[in-house]
């Protein structure tokens, strides 16, 4: 799982953001012919690397030939909806459009579905937070952690006239979001920027404990003095997952038999699992006399433990049972439902050391739609994995 942290120590803003997202490896190009596709014409996306206080950093700048775009909400819902986007970034774009909108209709008092959008209307900062929202699909990120937010001082001008900095949106929109404030005389958060990181962050703190994968720095139009007018965005794996420890405390059963009916084995199985056992195996093994037997290992919860040594000892021939402490670590994983050619389905999402995700569909439910619809188990497996992987 791909964490990225959001440094924001002099603030945040679109072309911040979508600098960093491509200075972190998001292809210019291809955020420009993906966004394209939305359809909003008549924009380019230029990228230059910089330096601020010493820093190489990268530079995003939209250009549009745009002169009207006072677009409402419903006109960027409609823009956006019936693009070929990815579920996802539909959803986080219209996302973060609807908290421009609430904060704005709170602002001018009105209601939201008659906001008009002046600067975050226009085609720039659409392509700011769409190719934000695009940048954190294509690293893979599956959770975003923020710094606290200074707030600047002084004046901006905007559409509406001269505004106080922090602007009034932006004071609405960091509603329940930690901010500070500096003695800088500009503004240090904008608007599209405080709604960008206040819709995508799980939390706002110090930077987590991880290991880290890549630095990349936005930078702002403003290049003079003081500190350097930057974004960092860290990416890289939570701590937790990128060093094995004790894990959990688990108990091992165990018993050998060599003189059972055979068969027992498949009920014993299933009774035992039931039972609230986390594995079950059979080991082939010589006993003494030279018999032939089998070895019985049951791993559990030691809540467990005695239901399961009871169960041993009534549906099998032992005589006894052993048990011993063990310890487990387990990956990382959680079951998730897709959309496939035969509904939704479950399947199992699980993330290794390094922190990539890979998809594991479930063996019985692949089972029962082999069974259902009259195809090989293998076709049926294949095709839920392709839609998973599809999905993300």
């Amino acid at each position: 799982m791909t964490l990225a942290y959001f440094d924001c120590f002099s603030g945040i803003s679109g072309d911040m953001t979508l600098g960093a997202m491509v200075h972190l490896g998001v292809p210019v190009q291809w955020l420009r012919e993906t966004i394209q596709g939305l359809p909003l014409a008549g924009f380019d996306i230029e990228a230059e690397t910089v330096t601020r206080s010493g820093i190489e950093a990268m530079r995003v700048q939209v250009r549009t030939a745009e002169t009207h775009h006072h677009r409402g909400l419903g006109d960027i819902q409609a823009l956006i909806g019936r693009s070929a986007l990815s579920d996802r970034v539909k959803s986080n774009s219209l996302a973060i459009f609807d908290r421009l909108a609430e904060a704005e209709a709170k602002v001018h008092g009105c209601p939201k579905s008659s906001v008009h959008f002046h600067e975050v209307g226009a085609a720039d900062a659409i392509v700011d937070i769409v190719g934000a929202c695009l940048g954190l699909e294509y690293l893979g990120v599956a959770t975003v952690i923020a710094s606290p937010l200074p707030m600047g001082r002084g004046f901006v001008t905007c559409a509406h006239g001269v505004l106080p900095v922090p602007a009034p949106a932006t004071l609405e929109i960091l509603k329940g979001v930690p901010v500070y404030g500096s003695d800088e005389q500009t503004e240090l958060v904008t608007p599209t920027g405080a709604a960008i990181v206040a819709g995508m962050a799980a939390g706002f703190s110090s930077m987590p404990p991880m290991h880290i994968r890549a630095v990349g720095y936005g930078a702002g139009s403003r290049d003079a003095g003081g500190p350097p007018n930057l974004l960092r965005v860290v990416t890289g794996v939570p701590a937790r997952q990128g060093a094995l420890d004790a894990g959990e405390k688990l108990v091992m059963v165990e018993t050998c038999v060599d003189d059972m009916n055979p068969e027992i084995f498949s009920y014993l199985m299933e009774t035992l699992f039931a039972d609230g056992a986390l594995d079950v195996f059979w080991v082939p093994v010589q006993m003494k006399k030279n018999r032939p037997g089998t070895w019985v290992r049951v791993l559990c919860a030691p809540e467990h433990r005695t239901v399961v040594v009871e169960r041993l000892l009534s549906e099998t021939t032992t005589l006894g049972v052993r048990f011993h402490d063990v310890h487990r670590t387990a990956l990382l994983r959680e079951t998730v439902e897709v959309a496939s050619a035969f509904g939704i389905v479950k399947v199992k999402k699980v993330w290794g050391v390094d922190g990539a995700a890979r998809i594991v569909p479930e063996y019985e439910v692949c089972r029962r739609i082999a069974q259902k619809e009259g195809l090989p188990l293998q076709a049926v497996y294949e095709t839920i994995l392709r839609t998973a992987q599809a999905a993300g």
